[in-house]
C-alpha cells in the first residue's frame, strides 16, 4: 500500500485512484483494437461478410468516417474505465487481505479465486452497461441510419426505447467473461511475481518485467475466454433481441457459422488485452511512486 493510501486510510481499498488513472491512460492508448475487435465479431456470416480482415476493417472504417471512426464508442470506455480499475484492484486487494495466509503471502490458487471475485464485481457494478453502450455505438455507425449523434444523447435513445434493461444486455455473459478475465490474469500475473520475487518479497521489479508479466497474463486471458467475449458482444449489438438467451447465442453462433466464429476478432483482442494488461500494471506501480514523492515534499 502506497503512502498516501495510508494518509487517506484508504486501508481497506488502497491505490483505487491509481489503477483508475492507469486504466483511463490505457483506453486511449489501445482503443482503435478494441474498435476492430468488436467490428469483427459483430459480422455474422454473410456472402460476402462486411469485413474481409482486420487491415479491410480499418481501411474501410477510415474511408467512411474518417480516423476518429476508429474511436466510436470511446466515451462510454473512458467514463467507465476509473471506476472499472477502482473496483476490479480494490476488491481484488479486499479479497486478498482476507486470503493471505499467516506470512502475508497469497498463494496462486487464491489469487485466482480473488480474481473472480474481482471479476465478477466489475462486471455487475461497472463492464455490462459500460461494454453494452460501447457495442451499441460501435454497431450503430456501421448500420445505414445511425441515430446515436454522441454519448448522452445515445444514452438517453437507448434508455428511453428500452429502459435501464437496455443498458445491462449480456449481464450473464459478461459476468462469465469478466470474472475468467481476472481470475486468469490475477493468477497468472501473481504466479509470475512470487516466481521472481522468490524468498524475497521486498525484491524491486524493473518496470519491463512488470510489463513482460502483465502481458503474459493478458495473452492467457485472450486463449482462455474469447469464446465467451464474442457471445457478449453478440448479446450486447442492435440485433440482441433475436438470441433468447445466452446459451441460445452460443448455440446459433455454433449451427450458423461453426466453432471457428468464437474466435472472431481474437487477433485485435490479443493486441489489446496485452497492452492493456502491461500498462495498467506498469502505470499502476509508476504512479503509486509518484504519488509517494509528491506526498513526501507536499
Amino acid at each position: 500500500m502506497c503512502e498516501l493510501c495510508v494518509k487517506l486510510k484508504l486501508y481497506h481499498h488502497p491505490c483505487e485512484f491509481h489503477s483508475g488513472i492507469a486504466g483511463g491512460i490505457e483506453v486511449c492508448i489501445t482503443f482503435p483494437t478494441e474498435y476492430v475487435k468488436t467490428q469483427l465479431q459483430l459480422d455474422e456470416r454473410a456472402h460476402p461478410p462486411r469485413y474481409r480482415s482486420i487491415g479491410h476493417c480499418v481501411r474501410l472504417t477510415v474511408q467512411e468516417h474518417g480516423v476518429k471512426g476508429l474511436y466510436r464508442g470511446l466515451s462510454s470506455l473512458l467514463y467507465g474505465s476509473i471506476p472499472k480499475s477502482a473496483v476490479r484492484f480494490g476488491m481484488f486487494e479486499f479479497l486478498s487481505n482476507i486470503a493471505k495466509d499467516s506470512s502475508g503471502k497469497l498463494d496462486n490458487k487464491r489469487s485466482l479465486l480473488c480474481g473472480l471475485g474481482a471479476g465478477v464485481a466489475e462486471a455487475v457494478l461497472v463492464v455490462c452497461p459500460m461494454e453494452t453502450i460501447k457495442v451499441k455505438f460501435i454497431h450503430d455507425q456501421s448500420s445505414s441510419n445511425p441515430k446515436y449523434r454522441g454519448f448522452f444523447q445515445g444514452v438517453r435513445e437507448i434508455v428511453r426505447e428500452q429502459g435501464l434493461r437496455g443498458t445491462y444486455q449480456g449481464l450473464t455473459a459478461t459476468v462469465l467473461k469478466q470474472g475468467s478475465n481476472q481470475a486468469i490474469r490475477f493468477f497468472v500475473m501473481t504466479s509470475l511475481r512470487n516466481w521472481y520475487l522468490g524468498d524475497d518479497p521486498h525484491r524491486k521489479i524493473n518496470p519491463f518485467i512488470t510489463a513482460a508479466f502483465g502481458a503474459t497474463a493478458g495473452a492467457a486471458s485472450v486463449f482462455g475466454n474469447t469464446p465467451l467475449d464474442v457471445i457478449k458482444t453478440r448479446m450486447q449489438g442492435l440485433e440482441a433481441h433475436k438470441y433468447k438467451n445466452t446459451l441460445d447465442c452460443a448455440y446459433q453462433i455454433l449451427k450458423n457459422e461453426g466453432s471457428l466464429a468464437f474466435y472472431k476478432g481474437t487477433v485485435p483482442r490479443l493486441g489489446r488485452v496485452c497492452l492493456d494488461v502491461a500498462i495498467v500494471f506498469v502505470i499502476y506501480e509508476e504512479v503509486v511512486s509518484v504519488l509517494n514523492k509528491v506526498w513526501k515534499t507536499a
